[in-house]
């Protein structure tokens, strides 16, 4: 591997936020504006460590991750950690009444959202939706 190869791909890592277990990126200042003004189809996980509901979301949908690898493909996911973001910017600009809420968006557009729930099936309808619009 080139050193221009090397620093490129040291960068961009660097820049695309810290990797969760099953493929979504912690969000940074900036990285989820940036995807959606692109007009990506994003998922954001308004997430909290401590939270017993966002752990049972989380387990829903690493299977669904795991079943299903078009969602990761087509749809980036970024966890919004609550305690670190859940006053700051993007949850006031989206209206996000508290951690364990899920909102997916095409571009700045919402798709839909789930507040505190973690069924299977309607974790799995938001995340097919998405998919439906990354078309």
């Amino acid at each position: 591997m080139n050193r221009r190869t090397l620093l490129l791909s040291s960068a961009m890592s660097i820049l695309a936020g810290p990797l969760h277990a099953d493929g979504r990126t912690f969000y940074t200042p900036g990285l989820a504006e940036a995807a959606m003004d692109a007009g990506e189809v994003v998922i954001l996980d308004f997430w909290a460590s401590w939270c017993s509901t966002c752990a049972a979301q989380e387990r829903v949908i690493a299977g669904l991750m795991a079943e299903t690898p078009a969602y990761g493909r087509s749809i980036r996911f970024i966890v919004v950690d609550w305690d670190q973001h859940g006053e700051g910017e993007l949850s006031r600009a989206l209206k996000i009444p508290r951690r364990s809420t899920l909102v997916a968006l095409k571009g700045r557009e919402e798709i839909g959202r789930i507040v505190a729930g973690t069924g299977r099936a309607e974790i799995k309808a938001l995340f097919d939706a998405a998919l439906a619009a990354a078309g």
